[in-house]
């Protein structure tokens, strides 16, 4: 079920603020940009917003007057039904904040069926072996839904440009991956991660956590940022290895996987080599809730 609201009940608080719930609604709306020869930017969300959101929003709004953010909990993306039940809906919220930080933009907060007309069926794609590590690896057919979802945005809206965030770093490079396959007319840009006081990567799941262990989970990003002053002196084997001994001091935690990657194909580093650029990606259950991070090396 999609936290969708009635346009007219929201009208009267956001009254600049444009909510469009329709396809038909926004292709009206779009083709008058488009007679005046306006061009606009997309973030995509799932709604939840948190200031990680915000920032692309702000970040869009440096290069384009338009400026519309999708809000769509994409239900093929889901390879778990309780993480997808879990995950946080919260619409009027959303708005408030997105009015706040850009009231003349365009919500586009559509229904299942406005982006699956024909039932819940998602693509396939040859992501060249990007999705077949980390994230891809632990959630099967994840990307497939996260490229169908996007594509039909795209395909939809038309953007010149849209944002994502790096803290889905994965899920970034295999978007690029997809526009220059499908040959779509659209330009990504990447965002660095937004962070909580503590170093814990913004995320809409950070929500779900207790506020104690959401403290311990700021534990995730000191761990990455030590294994990134030891990946200056030692082997990623080795840096890896002292993470997954770190993550098992801490009962709460859950290590689902640790990976240092090569940022071009994602593939696992087995030596390393000068002009290459490295990050390293994790992945840890606390509490039952599953929380991701990356960090540049």
């Amino acid at each position: 079920m999609q936290n969708s609201r009635n346009y007219s009940k929201f009208a009267r608080f956001y009254s600049r603020m444009k909510l469009i719930e329709t396809r038909r609604k926004l292709e009206m709306v779009l083709a008058r940009l488009k007679r005046q020869n306006q061009d606009y930017a997309l973030v995509p969300t799932m709604g939840a917003l948190h200031e990680g959101h915000l920032s692309l929003i702000r970040h869009a709004q440096k290069d384009f007057e338009h400026i519309i953010v999708s809000i769509f909990v994409n239900p093929t993306q889901f390879n778990d039904p309780s993480d997808l039940d879990r995950y946080p809906r919260q619409l009027d919220e959303d708005l408030a904040s997105i009015r706040k930080v850009a009231p003349n933009s365009l919500v586009f907060a559509p229904q299942i069926t406005e982006l699956y007309p024909d039932g819940l069926k998602k693509s396939r794609y040859d992501l060249k072996g990007l999705d077949t590590v980390m994230e891809g690896r632990h959630r099967k057919g994840h990307f497939d839904g996260v490229c169908t979802v996007v594509e039909a945005l795209f395909r939809l809206i038309e953007p010149k440009v849209a944002y994502f965030g790096e803290k889905d770093f994965q899920q970034l490079q295999i978007i690029r991956l997809m526009v220059r396959d499908r040959s779509l007319p659209v330009r990504i840009i990447g965002c660095p991660i937004i962070r909580e006081e503590s170093g814990l990567a913004m995320s809409s799941r950070n929500a779900l956590l207790p506020p104690l262990l959401r403290k311990k989970a700021a534990r995730i990003y000191a761990t990455l940022k030590t294994a990134k002053a030891k990946f200056g002196m030692k082997s990623a084997n080795k840096v890896t290895d002292w993470v997954r001994k770190e993550m098992q001091k801490y009962p709460e935690f859950e290590l689902e996987y640790f990976q240092i990657s090569e940022e071009e194909t994602l593939q696992a580093v087995k030596r390393k080599q000068k002009n290459k650029k490295y990050r390293a990606f994790i992945a840890v259950y606390i509490s039952g809730i599953r929380l991701i991070d990356n960090i540049a090396l």
